[in-house]
């Protein structure tokens, strides 16, 4: 007996300690401290409801995320679940490294209550849900009111060629700029976005897969973007920034405008009087359009885990709605639930540039061709080089237009022969 009563002890201690041993990866990748802290108290939530789970948070800097990441996973050091971006999705569900969601999105009780735009989204690859999108990330404009009057620029431009003309008269003012360029990590939005107003079009491909980034109008758009820099309407040193120091730029009173998604609200919000600054749509081009991107990120679980229904649980937590809601409400997305329309939150003035974009047909939320395997290293590698190269002169805009076109046009023809 007494043998028995021991060897139900050990068993137990061992059980026991195994449970406790149950740790998950996760791992985030647009980062900041307000965003780590907030990510931490909804995993707190979720070890309290699931006694003896850990949750090993890695957090990765956005500027050299990609890189990193992809180094993790060549090294076999990959995690159970991690923060998605649009851009990566393709790439990594493409390659049969992601989790499927769907059974899990069949038996969940929210899962009717999220937008239908989340469920497309996050279904973008192989019409599966590789990834459960957390919020959208849509481009509006920033505007500094106090160097608009002191520039004698009565109200924030609607056209592209008053942008040109509100950005070459603040300009003129001592130390002051128009725009606040994101010619670093992340700056491929910005170009995308004005070639496309340019164009007046935001067609990526033409049916045969070739690219229209060469084509006249989006051409036109590129070369707008690099005579912006080069007549000195953006600081000389944004052909370096990325996310920080564009939203630095923009509530320092370095320069006027800024073009971004809702995230950067919260760091302005707290350095600036809401008198002094607005958010209003995105200039049009040419045709009275424009074309804002509109991004996405979410939660993925990969298909190594060897925990994977509990990593759905941690998913399901941040994803639900109390966590959603107080992760977005902190990184500036817009939720991806249908009710948070109604939120106090979101029904303030702060958020009306973005609400107006949504309701003027002629303002077209565009996704870039995120489904595309090679998009992620264009994005976060080849753009930058490049964009960077024509903005100091070392290429043409033709030839950034040039290089853009052929890359995009290889992928998207390498695409088609899949289908």
């Amino acid at each position: 007996m007494k043998t028995l009563i021991t060897a139900t002890l050990f068993a137990t201690m061992m059980a026991g300690t195994a449970f406790a041993d149950t740790t998950l990866k996760l791992v985030e990748v647009i980062t900041s401290p307000e965003r780590t802290e907030t990510l931490k108290s909804i995993v707190a939530k979720f070890e309290a409801a699931n006694p003896g789970t850990k949750v090993d948070i890695i957090s990765l800097p956005w500027n050299e995320a990609f890189q990193k990441f992809a180094t993790m996973v060549s090294a076999g050091d990959i995690p159970d679940v991690m923060e998605m971006p649009d851009t990566w999705l393709s790439l990594y569900g493409n390659n049969g490294m992601l989790e499927s969601l769907e059974p899990y999105l069949a038996k969940w009780e929210h899962t009717k209550e999220l937008t239908p735009r989340a469920l497309e989204l996050g279904r973008d690859v192989k019409n599966t849900a590789y990834m459960l999108p957390y919020g959208f990330y849509l481009r509006a404009m920033f505007y500094n009111k106090k160097l608009l009057q002191q520039a004698g620029v009565s109200e924030p431009p609607k056209t592209m060629d008053d942008f040109v003309k509100a950005s070459a008269a603040v300009s003129k003012l001592a130390g002051k700029y128009g725009y606040c360029m994101r010619g670093g990590p992340g700056g491929l939005n910005g170009w995308m976005i004005f070639a496309a107003s340019m164009a007046g079009d935001n067609k990526y491909f033409k049916d045969d897969g070739t690219s229209t980034m060469n084509s006249p109008g989006w051409a036109k758009g590129i070369e707008w973007m690099v005579d912006l820099y080069k007549k000195g309407y953006a600081p000389k040193d944004s052909v370096n920034w990325g996310f920080n120091e564009v939203v630095a730029g923009f509530y320092s009173g370095t320069c006027a405008f800024l073009d971004q998604d809702p995230d950067a609200l919260i760091a302005v919000a707290e350095r600036m009087k809401s008198d002094d600054f607005g958010v209003a749509p995105l200039p049009k081009g040419p045709d009275g359009k424009s074309f804002p991107t509109i991004g996405y990120g979410g939660w993925s679980m990969f298909s190594s885990s060897q925990n994977k229904d509990l990593s759905w649980k941690l998913i399901a937590t941040l994803e639900g709605p109390e966590g959603n809601l107080t992760w977005n409400k902190k990184i500036g997305a817009l939720p991806a639930y249908t009710a948070a329309e109604k939120d106090p939150f979101y029904a303030g003035d702060q958020f009306k540039g973005w609400f107006q974009e949504l309701a003027d047909k002629n303002t077209v939320p565009t996704v870039m061709p995120t489904y595309l395997e090679e998009f992620a290293f264009f994005k976060d590698s080849l753009a930058i080089k490049t964009s960077q190269q024509a903005l100091l002169g070392d290429i043409s805009a033709k030839d950034l237009a040039d290089q853009w076109a052929d890359y995009l046009t290889k992928a998207q023809q390498k695409f088609l022969a899949k289908k």
